[in-house]
């Protein structure tokens, strides 16, 4: 599943994928209404951005690391930045291998973070001509990685929510809340309201109280 070739000022970003993933009315938030929040766990997450976002790149043995490596896919429709690619020695090659940081661990965000990643792969094998079979997340919380295989169930899913970005972005309408479990630890919490939107009954009685008081 594809969105078809189009004009890159059409492109979504692909940190919208993740959003999308995570919460379609995040997404909606975050890239329509250009609402954004920060707490602590985004402060933390910025600041293991800024430090992966170098723009360097180093050498380690049979390891080459690119930081802030510019990401494009035009079957998808998407563009970015990968934290890191790894190019490892294969031959007289060298394969590419992203790896996305994230701060925290992946309760929660798992299957979120794991389209993205998948949607980096996407970019690198349609731009390089490659094959990637795995890629990574590094989650600051227990600073271990944790192995992302590229599935054929997870390439169709990363390709759908980019379409499913791609309709959100052209109908302009953000979707209505849904409180979920995760609604707690977003930094869009107050913004969103969920349980005021979600629960008319509550916000109707909040309002009578207003005109109520003396």
């Amino acid at each position: 599943m594809e969105c078809p070739p189009m004009d890159e000022a059409d492109f979504v970003p692909l940190s919208a994928l993740q959003h999308y993933a995570y919460c379609p009315r995040q997404c909606a938030l975050i890239h329509l209404e250009q609402i954004w929040e920060e707490n602590s766990h985004t402060a933390e997450g910025r600041l293991m951005h800024e430090r992966a976002h170098s723009g360097e790149s180093t050498a380690r043995g049979q390891v080459r690391l690119v930081t802030d490596l510019p990401l494009r896919s035009a079957s998808l429709g998407v563009s970015g930045k990968a934290d890191v690619v790894e190019f490892r020695r294969c031959g007289n090659t060298w394969q590419p291998y992203p790896v996305e940081y994230k701060k925290g661990s992946p309760h929660g965000h798992a299957e979120a973070d794991a389209v993205q990643v998948c949607a980096q792969a996407l970019c690198l094998e349609e731009m390089l001509s490659v094959e990637i079979p795995e890629a990574a997340i590094f989650y600051g919380s227990p600073r271990r990685r944790s192995v992302v295989p590229l599935t054929p169930d997870l390439r169709r899913k990363s390709a759908a929510i980019a379409l499913a970005v791609h309709e959100l972005f052209r109908n302009g309408k953000t979707p209505l809340p849904e409180e979920r479990g995760h609604c707690a630890a977003c930094s869009l919490q107050n913004a969103c309201m969920p349980a005021c939107v979600e629960k008319p009954a509550l916000a109707a009685h909040y309002l009578e109280s207003l005109w109520s008081e003396p």
